[in-house]
């Protein structure tokens, strides 16, 4: 059997941009997706400290060392420019693997979003 578990999680980032006429996605700084262990196109959850809102969208990559943390199409109704955020990935796993799994965790800077 497999479960799902936390596999990567970047805590407490500022959204920068919020672009409602996009696709959709999350467009999140190359250096932190590298640093977190996430690649382009995974699938997230975007929890919103400020306001409660938890949804799901996909990873898209950013200019790197920008501090980029975007919402794009319907996502940009659910969070504020400001608003911290946390951004986790997950991964599926045997109970054996998940047992001595360690997630990659980045807490970056909260005023830059950039790795110190």
């Amino acid at each position: 059997m497999l479960i799902q578990v936390v596999k990567s999680k970047i805590h407490r980032v500022s959204v920068t941009q919020a672009e409602l006429n996009y696709i959709g996605s999350i467009t999140i700084d190359e250096a932190l997706l590298e640093a977190s262990n996430m690649v382009e196109g995974e699938r997230v959850q975007i929890v919103n400290i400020d306001n409660g809102e938890r949804l799901e969208t996909y990873t898209i990559k950013g200019e790197r060392d920008s501090g980029t943390i975007c919402l794009n199409g319907p996502a940009a109704r659910r969070v504020a420019v400001g608003d911290k955020i946390i951004i986790i990935g997950y991964g599926f796993m045997t109970m054996d693997e998940a047992k001595e799994f360690k997630p990659s965790i980045v807490f970056p800077n909260e005023k830059t979003n950039l790795i110190d």
